[in-house]
């Protein structure tokens, strides 16, 4: 159509073309989108796949691993996953507060279910006990904190008798500590940790070299314990220098 005639140009238009204008027509729907020619969905599908390989070869690996192999890793990636690793742990503390936090009294038929199968999900640790024992009445106080500072460990105590028939007293306390379904470790009285002078660290120790416990969890739970130790034994000295200057 001639200028001046009020009519439109039609203006040809190459729509394969990669041009800035082809790409306004497209956002407006003028044009269909660009046909892809699967190099960029090539490149996406090899970058995943790296990427992937990679998070393979991290995964599992706890958080000592993880941070020996820094300055052999990309910084930022293995940053990112530690903190994944970290938000984990976090996050699996928090449901595990849910699970126990007490000891549990069992009578010999609940053995099967309460240990042998529980065992399977969680650690459980057993103390055959005898009361008239000393040993044995300190370690259910023990296990009384423990069990309320890693809720995610099962605690339960059997008169020994009654899991065993005529089980001899003087191999009481006796602890068994089952992990996925079997027995991994048994300890014949306290002999072998303090004997009497036991503590609940001695316990929880056990538990860490055992791999029941984190030792990340178990040595921000130390710092804590000892930092309130610390607090409380300056409370107890301001209290005696009070009690002095009563006297002055």
């Amino acid at each position: 159509m001639m200028p001046g005639g009020g009519g439109k140009f039609q203006v040809e238009v190459d729509p394969t073309e990669d041009t800035e204008w082809n790409d306004i027509l497209r956002d407006k729907g003028i044009i269909p989108p660009k046909e892809s020619d699967g190099k960029e969905e090539l490149e996406e599908m090899i970058d995943e796949a790296i990427k992937s390989n990679y998070e393979n070869r991290l995964e599992g690996k706890d958080l000592d691993e993880l941070e020996e192999l820094e300055g052999l890793e990309d910084d930022d990636f293995l940053e990112m996953y530690k903190n994944k690793r970290i938000n984990e742990m976090k996050n699996l503390q928090k449901n595990n507060d849910k699970l126990f936090g007490q000891v549990i009294e069992i009578s010999k038929p609940d053995w099967n279910v309460e240990i042998t199968e529980a065992s399977e999900k969680y650690t459980v640790f057993v103390h055959l006990k005898n009361e008239s024992v000393l040993q044995s009445r300190l370690l259910s106080l023990i296990l009384r904190k423990v069990s309320n500072d890693y809720k995610n460990i099962k605690f339960v105590e059997i008169e020994s008798k009654r899991a065993i028939e005529n089980y001899p007293d003087n191999n009481c306390p006796t602890i068994l500590i089952y992990k996925n379904g079997e027995l991994i470790k048994q300890l014949v009285t306290l002999l072998m940790l303090n004997g009497n002078d036991t503590k609940s660290n001695d316990i929880v120790k056990l538990l860490v070299d055992l791999k029941c416990i984190d030792e990340k969890v178990y040595e921000k739970n130390r710092e804590l314990e000892l930092e309130e130790e610390f607090n409380n034994n300056n409370a107890s000295d301001d209290d005696y220098d009070d009690d002095d200057d009563f006297f002055n």
